[in-house]
């Protein structure tokens, strides 16, 4: 398989997940300026949508967005837990999980990345993400993880808005603190981020 990617973009969930699965992969990072592969292809080539995450199998078939990628790759290696099984309603649950973290968290960024926000646009945008947080911290109360004691899909993706969170200098709960510290003690998430970035 192939990931490609963006350093410290969303890719990251599936790069994460792919580590704790404990898959053999191959990373191709994406200049998203250019839209090309470090190698000089043409992303849009690979993933006509052209951002990442693009996930290609070895039967060369090309798996895009985050939900139907980690999902994939959690079914790939069922015994890690990574999603509950297929057709349970904890499998329902995470997928809501993944849906909100999707589009109520990850798209309210959007803004954020643009320097000439307005500033009483970017606090608006700050407020929200604030919101969506501590509905995120109240569900961990008594929790390890998003889901209860496995880490899961849905923790790959927060650890990844926590990130995000700490680049914007956004605050977060203090319960979101200690789950993304806890996260980030996990050998595949610093394998993720010194193959992203280097030593940290």
């Amino acid at each position: 398989m192939k990931l490609y990617y963006a350093p410290g973009a969303c890719s990251q969930n599936p790069h994460i997940m792919l580590r704790e699965a404990g898959l053999k992969f191959d990373l191709v990072k994406v200049d998203l300026g250019t839209h090309k592969t470090e190698k000089g292809a043409d992303f849009y080539g690979i993933n006509p949508k052209g951002y990442v995450p693009a996930l290609e199998l070895d039967n060369g078939q090309v798996l895009t967005e985050n939900i139907a990628i980690v999902q994939y790759i959690a079914d790939q290696k069922p015994e890690t837990k990574l999603a509950p099984a297929a057709g349970s309603f904890d499998r329902y649950r995470l997928q809501e999980w993944l849906a909100f973290i999707s589009t109520e968290i990850h798209k309210t960024f959007g803004p954020l990345w643009n320097p000439n926000l307005p500033e009483a646009e970017k606090k608006a945008t700050q407020d929200k993400i604030g919101k969506r947080f501590d509905y995120v911290a109240k569900n961990l109360e008594g929790k390890q993880f998003i889901m209860g004691d496995h880490f899961t899909a849905a923790d790959a993706y927060m650890f990844v808005m926590l990130q995000w969170a700490n680049h914007h200098k956004l605050q977060v709960p203090a319960a979101l603190k200690s789950y993304g510290e806890r996260l980030a003690a996990r050998p595949a998430i610093k394998a993720t981020l010194e193959a992203e970035f280097g030593k940290q």
